[in-house]
């Protein structure tokens, strides 16, 4: 299905942009009622990421904070996790099935986390469910992140000597090599075409500068994938993206990224990651 007037309508943005675009709140109103059922979806796994957090949120506090960008509020948590308790096989559209797996492991095994947060547990769950996507775009899209993400630690493990087992996410190949290899390139060179410049801009001593290297990686690799895509519902998630990286580097700091990366660092000699 083409959107013509959708991605007519869209404000132009570049890398470099602070102002002049919608927050990810403000296109998931916009957008949502202009999609088709089966497009809706595919939005709501991009935002489902938001929602993880306040899954999480809810488990432990019974509430889900305003102010996020989750499509579920804390009404919706209520429900879902209550039929989760009550039936076998709940069906609900707003439950995507990696929720029910997360609930019934933490429910029928005390140690389900293996010394795994439960962020990184649900995140591994959230993109093997993402990677299995109809939609070639956003499988690619997920399995792009998964690996980069994944090899950022790993490099980030081998400089601090830190064991990465359970710091790496998610059951693909690149995962499980990364969890072991003591390789120059990691085991995953010939799988992961990005794996040398990673591992290059994983070296940037500057936090911000390299997380803004990371995020141009990403940005040109949704520029190169929706190239042949003018006006259809990769090209609507792709400036989704887009918008949410911008309004991160919108609020983000140096004070706020050195914060980061201590608590990162320090998480993670405990065998916890935080994602920022």
């Amino acid at each position: 299905m083409n959107y013509y007037c959708l991605v007519a309508g869209l404000p132009d943005i570049q890398k470099d942009d602070i102002k002049g675009f919608l927050s990810p709140a403000e296109l998931l109103d916009e957008i949502s009622p202009q999609l088709s059922e089966e497009d809706a979806a595919l939005l709501r796994l991009l935002y489902a990421r938001y929602d993880n957090a306040n899954f999480l949120t809810f488990l432990r506090e019974k509430e889900v904070k305003p102010g996020t960008f989750g499509v579920l509020n804390t009404q919706d948590w209520e429900e879902l996790v209550r039929l989760m308790q009550e039936e076998d096989h709940p069906k609900d559209k707003r439950l995507l099935p990696y929720y029910i797996s997360y609930f019934r492991s933490a429910q029928e095994d005390e140690d389900f986390l293996k010394g795994m947060s439960p962020d990184d547990f649900l995140a591994g769950l959230y993109y093997d469910y993402a990677m299995q996507s109809s939609n070639k775009f956003v499988s690619s899209w997920f399995e792009f992140n998964l690996n980069l993400n994944n090899l950022l630690t790993a490099v980030f493990c081998r400089k601090h000597k830190i064991n990465p087992e359970k710091l790496i996410v998610g059951q693909n190949e690149v995962a499980k090599i990364l969890r072991t290899s003591h390789a120059r390139d990691y085991g995953v060179g010939g799988l992961f075409e990005y794996t040398e410049e990673v591992i290059k801009l994983a070296e940037e001593v500057d936090l911000l500068e390299r997380e803004k290297k990371v995020d141009a990686l990403k940005w040109d690799w949704l520029e190169e994938h929706t190239f042949f895509h003018y006006f259809t519902i990769e090209r609507v998630l792709a400036y989704v993206l887009r918008a949410e990286m911008l309004q991160r580097w919108k609020m983000l700091s140096f004070e706020t990224g050195s914060e980061i990366f201590r608590n990162l660092l320090a998480s993670m000699k405990q065998g916890i990651k935080i994602n920022a």
